[in-house]
C-alpha cells in the first residue's frame, strides 16, 4: 500500500537555504540590544515616561503592541538618515563584542554558500541593521528578508515585524515561493520551518521540539550551535 508524503520535496541542482538571525546566527535579539543601547542616556528614558501606564495596560495582553510603543519612543525624532548612521554604527560595535554570534551558524552558512545554494536571511530584525551587520561579518552578497520601518513626522515607525506567519508572506512578496531547508530557533518560526523539505531547529529545548514537531507533523533535525 503506497502512502503519500504531505512533506515539502527537496529540488535537484542549487537548493534555497532560509536563516533566522536571532538565535541562529546571533545569541541575542539584535534590534532588541540596538533598542536597549537607545535607552542607555536618561534622555530616552524620561521621554518614555509618558507611556508607562499605557505600557503596564497593553503588555498582558499584547506584548506586539507594547514593544511597538517602546521603538515609537526609542526612535521618537529620529530621520531615516539618523536611523542608518546609528544602525550602522551599532552594527560595527555589535561584531567586535564576544560571543555574540555562533561560530557554527556562520560555518554552515558559508557551506551552503560553497555548495552553490541561495541563502536568505529571514528575520525579524529591521532591515538596515540586519543588512550592516552581515556586511560587517563578512556577508554582504546574501537575500535578506527583515522588519521595515518607514519614516514618519515624529521619527521612524514600525512598518512590518516579519516575524511568525508574516516570513512566508514577505518572502513571497520577495519572489520566494519554495525553499528546501530552513533553519528557525523558535515557535515563531514555524510557519517558515513548515515550508521547508528539511526543516531544522536550532539549539531546541525538548519542550520546543515537541511543540514543533507536532505543529509540523512530523520530524525535524536538531543541531547544537555555539
Amino acid at each position: 500500500m503506497s502512502t503519500v508524503s504531505t512533506s515539502p520535496v527537496v529540488a535537484a541542482g542549487p537548493r534555497t537555504v532560509l536563516f533566522d538571525l536571532d538565535g541562529v546566527i546571533t545569541v541575542a535579539d539584535t534590534f532588541g540590544l540596538f533598542m536597549r543601547e537607545r535607552y542607555a542616556g536618561l534622555g530616552r528614558k524620561l521621554l518614555l515616561l509618558p507611556a508607562l501606564p499605557w505600557l503596564v495596560l497593553v503588555w498582558p495582553f499584547s506584548w506586539r503592541l507594547a514593544v511597538r510603543t517602546l521603538v515609537h519612543v526609542g526612535l521618537l525624532g529620529v530621520g531615516e538618515q539618523r536611523y542608518r548612521q546609528a544602525a550602522m554604527g551599532f552594527a560595527g560595535r555589535l561584531v567586535r563584542r564576544p560571543k555574540q554570534f555562533q561560530r557554527d551558524a556562520l560555518l554552515s552558512l558559508r557551506r551552503h554558500q560553497a555548495a552553490g545554494d541561495r541563502v536568505i536571511v529571514v528575520t525579524g530584525c529591521e532591515r538596515i541593521l540586519a543588512r550592516g551587520l552581515l556586511d560587517e561579518l563578512g556577508l554582504p552578497g546574501l537575500g535578506l528578508v527583515a522588519s521595515e520601518l518607514v519614516s514618519g513626522w515624529l521619527g521612524m515607525r514600525l512598518r512590518r515585524h516579519n516575524v511568525g506567519q508574516l516570513k512566508p508572506q514577505s518572502l513571497a512578496e520577495a519572489g520566494v515561493t519554495r525553499w528546501d531547508r530552513a533553519y528557525g530557533d523558535s515557535a515563531l518560526d514555524i510557519p517558515m520551518l513548515k515550508g521547508a523539505a528539511e526543516p531544522v531547529l536550532v539549539n531546541g529545548s525538548p519542550k520546543l521540539c515537541k511543540q514543533v514537531e507536532r505543529a509540523l507533523g512530523r520530524s525535524v533535525e536538531r543541531v547544537a550551535w555555539y
